[in-house]
């Protein structure tokens, strides 16, 4: 990694580039310290300090603590996010979209206009319902329209100047900038992470207890980092033989290659669709003022809420925590199937004269691919599903409450090591272009 980057430093175009992407980084930052107008800060902060779990936790994460201080980067990126999402989801069951998605730059470039209205549309929701349900609580100093409208306006254009950057770095910088934008933002709380858990476990207790302490959160860190390294890194690769065609005086095919199939296959979207999905009711239980009684509903709403899981005054709520599991395999599975498909896959080997050694082209393609792919899809649910119950063990068994967990570990080590990818990329271009010009 430091070997690419020093020898990224040494391209004029890439050294612009990062230091583009590092300007636009602390533009990030100084953004997510400014207060939005007409706010009481403290009461958000209290309200934080009061909630926590899965759905407050990764929120936090994901703003870089800007909704903690309800900065005008509030929001942050997170409306852009759940649009790409949902996007993503109605072009498979929109023939419409699908047509777009097939129709190559132009297509693209549409969906993306698409994605920015929805974007803006999302964030205006999102700022409206905090303007109105927590400043009747106590949110703005003085509620009525005007402040009210003030937030709405301050926080939606904060989400769509994010968005801007993001493309921008995208553009003019170095990997894709959306991604980067959030990371930034998680890379932030590390250090708020890292106190609270010093204040926890080492403050206060003796040389060797807290040497000890010390060496097992280190070891744990490393350990998650490592394995997310080689769940991000880890594919199946299943051969591919092209057989040989003569046109004329020519020959055509005849190659060997392969179709390398990711372990994790669905990324990190699996633990934030079972998360949303889980830890929604919380939220907007919580947003309401309810779930505090003694009924089956609030007991349930106890279940759902992860600061609950493996609690061992409450181990009675951990059932949340199986559910949690339950709906992260079967995203995955979810997510898996309506991004890759076998049958498609086999047609196209099938028209370009394409065959797996061994297996018929065809139907048998598809079973052999679909059989493969199952059997990838569980490995790496069992993968986010270690990474997601590590975390939730430390918060729940030992009340380590931080932001920093597995679904912001995934985030941080795939965006570094695609922006790595791409850098080594552009650099062997510009080597070949070297070439060339020699």
């Amino acid at each position: 990694m430091l070997q690419t980057l020093r020898k990224a430093f040494q391209v004029k175009d890439l050294r612009g580039r990062i230091l583009y992407t590092f300007l636009m980084l602390i533009v990030i930052r100084l953004g997510s310290q400014l207060p939005t107008p007409g706010v009481n800060t403290k009461y958000i902060q209290d309200f934080f300090a009061q909630n926590t779990g899965e759905a407050f936790n990764l929120l936090n994460a994901f703003t870089g603590g800007s909704m903690e201080r309800m900065s005008i980067f509030a929001l942050s990126i997170t409306p852009y996010i759940t649009s790409s999402i949902i996007m993503q989801l109605l072009t498979i069951a929109i023939p419409k979209l699908e047509e777009m998605q097939k129709d190559g730059e132009d297509g693209r470039k549409k969906i993306m206009s698409i994605t920015r209205y929805v974007t803006v549309a999302l964030a205006l929701i999102e700022s409206t319902a905090m303007a109105v349900g927590f400043g009747r609580q106590g949110l703005l100093t003085h509620y009525n329209f005007v402040n009210a409208a003030i937030v709405v306006l301050t926080l939606t254009a904060g989400s769509a100047f994010l968005m801007w950057i993001g493309e921008r770095i995208t553009e003019k910088g170095v990997g894709n900038g959306i991604s980067i934008v959030l990371v930034i933002n998680i890379v932030s709380r590390i250090p708020s992470d890292m106190t609270t858990l010093f204040q926890q476990f080492v403050k206060g207790k003796t040389p060797a207890k807290a040497t000890l302490a010390v060496v097992i959160i280190l070891a744990i860190i490393v350990a998650l980092v490592v394995f997310v390294v080689v769940l991000q890194g880890g594919e199946r690769r299943i051969a591919v033989q092209y057989s040989q065609k003569t046109v004329g005086r020519k020959s055509y095919g005849g190659q060997s290659t392969n179709i390398p199939l990711k372990i994790n296959t669905a990324g990190v979207i699996p633990i934030i669709f079972a998360s949303s999905l889980m830890q929604t009711p919380v939220v907007l239980a919580t947003f309401f003022g309810k779930g505090q009684g003694t009924g089956i509903g609030s007991e349930i709403l106890r279940g759902l809420n992860q600061g609950n899981w493996l609690n061992p005054a409450q181990l009675k709520y951990s059932w949340g925590l199986i559910v949690y599991i339950v709906l992260t395999v079967f995203f995955a599975y979810f997510y898996t199937s309506i991004t890759f498909n076998p049958l498609e896959i086999a047609n196209n080997m099938k028209k370009n004269g394409g065959f797996i050694p061994g297996i018929r082209p065809g139907k048998p393609t598809v079973e052999y691919l679909t059989k493969i792919l199952n059997r990838i899809i569980f490995i790496g649910a069992c993968g986010l599903v270690i990474l997601q119950v590590v975390p939730i063990f430390f918060s729940g068994w030992l009340g380590a409450n931080v932001s920093f967990g597995g679904t912001s570990l995934i985030i941080i080590v795939s965006v570094i090591l695609e922006t790595l990818k791409q850098m080594e990329s552009q650099l062997l271009v510009r080597n070949y272009k070297g070439f060339l010009n020699h």
